[in-house]
């Protein structure tokens, strides 16, 4: 059987399915809605005389002749955007488009002034605007370009469509009033487990890594407060004899506000990576090249995100 002639529009949504092995995924990486891909897809069966991707326990399985067509029309795709964005330019000069930039509300208060300053330097006409949205709409909006990239600490993002680029690494600090009985530059363990404390509760954050690892080393220690909103943090801490642990970051720009609370670091050393995230459809894109390259450059430059140095890590007593 002679097969139709292909419409060549189709193919970014063959190979969208071939990603996502979802249609529904697929749809939200296009811009499109489900029915319409899934109508797409109708089409594309008819024209190879081919069921193309087939139902599996979690999503969608390709055919032989899927794998075929995705091998022979990706380089082609992927080398006539090249070819369209060769002669694009990106001047930060003259540029008016906003920057949107996915922050989580504790990377926006740590890490945005610096990075506003940065770019009102470089890139005078261009705004910036953040997001902080859940883990599942930041990818959706990263793919279809709503937000230039993410930078902080997002797990959720390692996935074959994103790319990531380490900026640096960061580690934690305790957050404390003022002369506090326990204080010390770093705390001892018995001071530690002897303190009570304020948990800071958010899925999917940095603040998830210090509670797992306390509940891997078994440590006792006293929660007098569970809480969702780190803003508040400073405001309890400096009245009560709670202590939080947070970012390094965010403790030492608290530190630095007011005179009524104080940093200290903890009895062990515990460090994540801070990374820049974006769609793999934006490689080339020169705009999101500049501002790949400026951020990693902001968090280069700036000496304070360097982990706290101390002892070897912590051992249980």
């Amino acid at each position: 059987m002679a097969l139709k002639a292909p419409d060549l529009n189709l193919l970014p949504i063959v190979i969208a399915l071939y990603d996502e092995l979802s249609v529904s995924r697929a749809a939200r990486r296009l811009g499109m809605s489900q029915p319409a891909v899934s109508k797409a897809l109708r089409r594309l069966r008819d024209t190879f005389d081919d069921a193309l991707f087939v139902r599996g326990p979690s999503g969608i399985v390709p055919t032989p002749r899927a794998h075929a067509i995705v091998r022979a029309a990706r380089p082609h795709l992927a080398h006539l955007q090249e070819d369209l964005l060769k002669g694009e330019r990106f001047d930060p000069a003259t540029s008016t488009r906003p920057f949107v930039l996915g922050l989580s509300d504790i990377a926006e208060m740590a890490f945005l002034p610096s990075i506003l300053d940065y770019l009102r330097v470089h890139a005078p006409k261009s705004p910036v605007r953040t997001v902080t949205v859940p883990d599942v709409e930041l990818a959706e909006r990263l793919a279809v370009g709503d937000v230039d990239v993410a930078a902080g600490f997002f797990p959720a993002l390692a996935q074959r469509n994103f790319r990531q680029r380490r900026l640096s690494k960061h580690g934690f600090a305790c957050l404390m009033r003022a002369r506090h009985p326990l204080w010390k530059s770093r705390l001892t363990v018995s001071a530690y487990l002897a303190a009570d404390h304020i948990a800071i509760r958010r899925e999917g954050r940095s603040q998830e890594l210090v509670e797992r690892f306390i509940e891997r080393r078994r440590m006792r220690r006293k929660v007098a407060m569970y809480t969702s909103n780190v803003l508040s943090v400073p405001f309890i801490v400096m009245d009560t004899e709670l202590v939080a642990t947070l970012p390094y970051a965010v403790v030492t720009r608290f530190a630095s506000l007011t005179t009524r609370v104080a940093a200290a670091l903890p009895p062990f050393d515990l460090t994540y990576d801070l990374k820049l995230h974006w769609h793999r459809r934006f490689d080339n894109d020169p705009r999101s090249i500049w501002l790949r390259e400026q951020l990693a450059a902001v968090f280069k430059d700036h000496q304070w995100l360097e982990p706290p140095v101390g002892p070897p890590p912590f051992v249980t007593p």
